[in-house]
Parts: C-alpha cells; structure tokens; sequence
C-alpha cells in the first residue's frame, strides 16, 4: 500500500486527489482509516467517526471530522502507527 501511495504523491501537485466529506461518508464504514493521497475538502457532512489520513485539510473539514468523533492525521504519522497499511482505505 505504501509503493501506491508513494508513486502517486510522485505526479505534480495538479494532480493529487481532491476528496469531499461527502465521498467519505457514503464510502467509509464506522472506525474505518481513510488515507486520501491530496486534501481532504469540508463539502457535505461526516456521520461516521473514522481516522482520516490526508496531506492537508481545509479547516472546515478538520473541524467537521473533529465533531464526528474522529480523528485527522498526516500521511506519515499512520505510516508510524501502521506500517504494514493494514485495514486502509484509499480514496481519490
């Protein structure tokens, strides 16, 4: 999972994803980690408390993922915290 997402972060910036809440909602399950190779936008409203790893977040996006009960983190503290990239969900 980390060769993926490493040759993906290797494209120019033009070309990261874009994600909204929206799409995390409707494809994450409760607890799930969610990686997003780009940012993370605050679109759309978050129902599920789910870890989100991302490169950046608009402030309403952290602040929407904070009163869901979850939790934002960069790409490279899950790395730290699970480095086989077991149970992550990629999305883009």
């Amino acid at each position: 999972i980390w060769r993926e997402i490493a040759g993906r972060l290797e494209t120019p910036n033009r070309n990261y994803a874009e994600v909204n809440l929206s799409k995390i909602n409707r494809y994450a399950h409760n607890g799930e980690i969610i990686l997003v190779p780009g940012k993370v936008l605050g679109s759309g409203v978050l129902e599920q408390s789910v870890k989100v790893a991302a490169l950046n977040f608009s402030e309403s996006a952290t602040s929407k993922i904070r009163d869901a009960n979850g939790q934002c983190m960069t790409i490279e503290q899950l790395l730290k915290d699970n480095p086989k990239g077991s149970g992550v969900r990629i999305l883009r």
